[in-house]
């Protein structure tokens, strides 16, 4: 049985979080295990350093950490916590989750929550945004507890020359409850699985155990395809979530992609037509791709950091591995 729509609660952001790792990786330091040079890195991509997590700088670590400052951000206390969901794509074990491991680090209360992990790629964040936003609005929980937490420098490797410059380390949370008015608009999302081997694990895990001396089976990507795949079909996933939360570009206080690359940011800012009113995202220069953790760390950073555009709209949206896709628009805190 559905829930009536006059019954939906209507759900919103109520507080941001991020976490860095302390370890700054500059270009420099990336090519000496790649044949590349820090001005190709800057204009291919537009990074010029990322952020790597030390050994105790955990996946459970780095989204408590966040997820603690987005639960004091939106005033929200542990023990209003229902549901926790983490968001990765570099998360080496499959139990336990690491929404588990961030709800027993914050303590009785969120310990008992229901919590579980999904892996969306780099879309993931809004994938469980869209969830969480669905959850509350329902009435399945009052409050969910998003984080985004990758270690990509686990994942990546350090000799490939086409992907070791692109990503980082790090983790951004947010909490989603009732709000005054709905604060989450119904999420776009999809997939284009045809082209799902452009971004991907070529060999499985299980390779080592059966394979002695199989190397690791590091992150592939097919970054040409995927630049040629983003600036195309994300315009049209972009706009979509603008009819569907029935807004228009210039109604937009900011614009939140994911930090995959700067010269796919501009594409997009373009084709968009954005004005320059709206305040674009562009944290990939300093921090790299960090996946699902890319877009709520971008949030958290422009809360903390512009607060000219608390409570206006911002349109965010994920993309990456699968090939996944997902977009909304929401009212920042």
């Amino acid at each position: 049985m559905g829930v009536p729509v006059d019954r939906a609660v209507p759900a919103t952001i109520v507080g941001t979080g991020g976490y860095l790792p302390e370890r700054v990786v500059t270009n420099q330091e990336v090519c000496a295990g790649i044949d590349s040079t820090d001005e190709w890195i800057v204009r291919r991509s537009g990074i010029r350093r990322r952020r790597f997590a030390g050994p105790d700088e955990t996946l459970a670590l780095m989204g408590h950490a966040a997820a603690t400052k987005a639960l004091a951000a939106g005033g929200v206390p542990v023990d209003r916590v229902d549901c926790v969901i983490a968001t990765t794509m570099s998360h080496l074990r499959q139990a336990p989750a690491v929404a588990a491991q961030v709800a027993d680090l914050l303590g009785p209360g969120a310990n008992v929550a229901a919590a579980f992990d999904l892996n969306a790629g780099c879309a993931g964040f809004c994938y469980a945004l869209g969830l969480a936003r669905d959850m509350v609005a329902a009435g399945s929980a009052e409050h969910v507890l998003v984080v985004g937490a990758e270690r990509m420098s686990d994942i990546v490797d350090p000799r490939d020359r086409g992907s070791a410059f692109l990503f980082g380390d790090g983790a951004g949370a947010v909490v989603v409850g009732p709000g005054a008015a709905p604060g989450i608009s119904r999420v776009v999302w999809g997939s284009d699985s045809v082209q799902g081997s452009a971004i991907s694990q070529p060999r499985p895990w299980s390779d080592l155990r059966d394979q002695p001396g199989t190397p690791w089976p590091y992150l592939h990507l097919e970054g040409p395809a995927v630049f040629r795949w983003a600036t195309t079909r994300m315009h049209r996933v972009a706009s979509e979530a603008l009819d569907v939360a029935g807004v228009k570009a210039t109604d937009l206080a900011a614009f939140v992609p994911h930090q995959a690359n700067m010269r796919i940011t501009d594409a997009l800012v373009d084709s968009l037509a954005l004005p320059e009113s709206v305040m674009v995202a562009r944290d990939v220069a300093d921090l790299g791709n960090t996946a699902a953790a890319s877009v709520p760390l971008a949030i958290d950073a422009l809360v903390s950091r512009s607060p000219e555009v608390r409570g206006g709209l911002a349109l965010l949206l994920g993309f990456g591995a699968g090939l996944l896709y997902a977009g909304q628009v929401v009212r920042l805190p």
